[in-house]
């Protein structure tokens, strides 16, 4: 029977002043932040931003030089081996020994796992089109992938960490990834998954923070970083208007020499511009879908240099 989770503690994951140094260069630095329980949550960065550092101080594979974290109550290094057979864990590119066929490898794990039903490994094998037939030696980079996927998802554990998963895998195949998370949530499960492309996190993500050399500067929900995103519009007037038609209104706009078409950027709210533009006849109004990578490069570049919270508090 499918076991759903009900969290006893408002968070799944909670970091304070998390920092690791190796030796004069800082990988993480003061970060903190806290993941609620049962929601995805998107850990965005460029390579080398301390994603995969993060990661591993959460699972004890590293030690912090200050600072500490407690996942699912737990203190990773005290507690180590007791998290761990509660936690779901995939990096990036999933290592394996390769001389074993694809079901003895998912038995042999099953069992450290204290069994995992069959029936659960066939039917995440299918979903993903994973042969567990052939030898994992032979697999290409992406079936080793799925090798990993079902490991990570088949003893639906409470918490999922996720570390660049996708990377090898078909279109088809990164879809099902995203549905599998989808479940896990509708389960209960708390999934934190890292990336350094928004669009693979978008789709499923409840809230993203994003990190840039070691330093949280951006976390909030996805729909109030789209609020903030920004927006190509073009409006075209029935009549030539004036270049103080706008007044008042701040955005980046440009009218042209006949006064009919208007074009530029906006962003954040457009009520503004909404109620400029209705003292005027509009033939036609056009805006792109919030630029979102746009958005997050502008963090990755640094144009950002404090964290952007809803609040000054952990969120």
């Amino acid at each position: 029977m499918k076991v759903r989770y009900v969290p006893s503690h408002g968070d799944a994951i909670e970091l304070r002043e998390l920092t690791k140094t190796y030796g004069t260069r800082r990988g993480l630095s003061g970060l903190t932040v806290d993941v609620r329980a049962g929601e995805v949550f998107g850990f965005l960065g460029p390579n080398g931003a301390g994603k995969s550092t993060t990661i591993r101080l959460l699972l004890d594979l590293i030690r912090p030089t200050s600072g500490h974290a407690v996942v699912l109550g737990l203190d990773p290094r005290a507690d180590g081996p007791r998290l761990r057979s509660r936690v779901g864990y995939l990096a990036g590119d999933f290592v394996c020994d390769g001389r074993q066929s694809v079901r003895g490898y998912l038995r042999f794990l099953a069992a450290l796992r204290g069994g995992v039903p069959q029936v659960r490994i066939d039917s995440l094998a299918d979903r993903l089109g994973l042969d567990q037939s052939a030898r994992i030696k032979k697999l290409s980079k992406g079936n080793r992938q799925k090798v990993g996927l079902v490991q990570a998802f088949m003893h639906t554990p409470e918490l999922l960490v996720l570390d660049e998963t996708t990377s090898g895998l078909d279109p088809l195949v990164q879809q099902t990834f995203l549905d599998l998370v989808t479940e896990a949530a509708a389960n209960g499960q708390t999934v934190f998954r890292s990336s350094h492309v928004m669009s693979e996190v978008e789709a499923v993500a409840d809230r993203v923070g994003i990190i840039r050399d070691g330093r949280l500067v951006a976390l909030d929900t996805v729909a109030a970083l789209r609020a903030g995103a920004v927006r190509d519009i073009e409006v075209t007037f029935a009549c030539p208007v004036t270049a103080d038609a706008l007044t008042g209104v701040d955005v980046r706009l440009h009218l042209d020499a006949a006064g009919i078409t208007l074009t530029g950027q906006i962003t954040g709210s457009s009520v503004a511009l909404v109620k400029a533009l209705a003292a005027y006849t509009v033939t036609g109004l056009r805006a792109t879908a919030p630029a979102l990578e746009e958005l997050f490069h502008s963090y990755y570049e640094g144009a950002e240099a404090a964290p952007h919270t809803a609040s000054s508090q952990p969120v």
